[in-house]
Formats: structure tokens, sequence, C-alpha cells
């Protein structure tokens, strides 16, 4: 269905103010998560790779399945493990069930780059996101939020 201008629904000032103090919080706490990350030569989707194989069975996913957890395309995924395979954080291997397959393994270097990078990333996020707000309003935000988490989870892969 094509949209009219008088079938647009605006948003109204509250409405708008609120996207945009999402988008400002949103992408100013990226980049400074970033920049924390920067003295450990990390960027954030390192570490999210790194969560998720450390928390991985057998610190191990297949690249399909890392490459839909951390929602980026395959293509870009494999750039992404070919510069932290360089870096030594983890390693590929092929899939013995799937010969086509290919897992992404943390490496023992990586599980310590892990160790050491993990507290100073929670910090980051204590100090520019948590310690900012009450229990109350923590408890609110994710009440706010999970509904909108559902909805676009729900929406992947669709157009």
């Amino acid at each position: 269905m094509e949209m009219t201008e008088t079938a647009t629904r605006w948003l109204t000032d509250a409405e708008q103010c609120a996207w945009r103090t999402h988008l400002d919080v949103s992408r100013l706490l990226t980049h400074q998560l970033e920049k924390d990350l920067q003295p450990f030569g990390l960027t954030m989707n390192d570490y999210e790779i790194l969560v998720n194989l450390s928390e991985s069975d057998d610190r191990r996913m297949r690249m399909s399945d890392l490459a839909a957890a951390t929602l980026q395309s395959k293509s870009r995924l494999s750039h992404q493990i070919t510069r932290m395979e360089n870096a030594g954080l983890v390693r590929r291997e092929h899939c013995e069930s799937d010969r086509r397959g290919l897992f992404a393994v943390l490496t023992d270097l990586g599980g310590e780059t892990m160790r050491k990078v993990a507290p100073h990333h929670v910090e980051s996020v204590r100090r520019h996101f948590m310690d900012l707000l009450s229990p109350g309003e923590l408890s609110e935000l994710h009440a706010a939020l999970t509904p909108i988490a559902e909805h676009l989870r729900g929406r992947r892969g669709k157009p």
C-alpha cells in the first residue's frame, strides 16, 4: 500500500523527542563503548563475537549461526573472522557433518583476551549506562524495550 500525505501518521512532538533521544543515546553509547575497547585493539563487533563464542558450547559456533547472532551478513562476518584469525583470537574449523559448513572457534588467546577485556567493558557499560539510571528506571526501560525487541526479532529475515 502506498502512503499518501494524508495517510501518514506523523510523530507528535513527544514521539519525535523520544525517537531522537533514542537515536542519540544509541549512537553516542555505541561510540563510547567502541572508544573504550580501542586500547585493547578490539571493536564492538570483535567483542560481540568473542562473547558469543565464549558463551557457546565448546567455544565454537557455526559461521551461519554466528552471523545471525551478530546481525552480520555472512560475507561481512567472514571478513571480520579473517581479521580476528590474523590476530590469533579465533580460528575456523571445518564441520565434519557438513563439508561446506565452517565453525568459528575461540582460541586460547581469544579466551584470555575476553577474560582481560570483559571487566573493563562491563565497567564502561556501568559508567555510561547502568549507573545513570535508578533500579526503577532500569526496570521501566526493560519493560518498555522488551515488546520492541520481540517485535523486531520476529521480523528478522522478513522484508
